[in-house]
């Protein structure tokens, strides 16, 4: 048997959790984009929209749903410009692995792989992140979790605002690919 060359780490179901987060734009302003952030109150923490992955459900499904859970606003996954390393849906021949730019494309623009435990332990929360935007009559529709707040900034204010620096760089990701549309 030959060994892989490549470094490689596995978790069984008992060692994962998935979660799915969107970073939820109002885009109905052009030049005054906004990003909702959730605040959660018991800690004080301002943070972006996710939560965990039912069984059955679908990556993108989850994200529409926390995004709505927690904020309560309706959204939709927002196409955008972006590179994937993910070959087209219409793939007729083998592709090099490497990143091409697609055109309206709803799919994770970023994972972030978080340790659970601080003492060392192998169990990770991975999360997919989406690009949403408020649906068209985006009122509250009397969704979100009351330990949550919901508020739209600014997008400078909204990067401040956040508690977490991780959080920071995947809201600066999300704001540059839908500035560059």
């Amino acid at each position: 048997m030959v060994a892989s060359l490549k470094n490689a780490t596995q978790y069984t179901s008992e060692q994962f959790v998935e979660s799915c987060g969107a970073i939820l734009f109002d885009l109905t302003a052009s030049q005054n984009k906004k990003v909702c952030l959730v605040h959660y109150h018991a800690k004080d923490e301002w943070l972006l929209a996710k939560g965990r992955r039912n069984c059955g459900e679908s990556r993108h499904e989850a994200a529409l749903r926390e995004v709505f859970e927690e904020t309560g606003y309706k959204a939709h996954l927002h196409p955008v410009t972006m590179r994937t390393r993910a070959p087209p849906i219409d793939e007729q021949e083998h592709m090099p692995d490497e990143p091409r730019s697609y055109e309206n494309l709803t799919e994770p623009f970023m994972v972030t792989m978080r340790q659970l435990s601080d003492e060392g332990g192998n169990d990770v929360k991975i999360i997919w992140w989406y690009i949403a935007v408020l649906d068209k009559d985006f009122l509250p529709s009397g969704g979100g979790e009351e330990q949550f707040a919901p508020a739209f900034f600014p997008l400078q204010h909204a990067l401040e605002k956040l508690s977490f620096p991780n959080d920071r760089i995947v809201l600066q990701r999300a704001i540059d690919i839908v500035e560059a549309q």
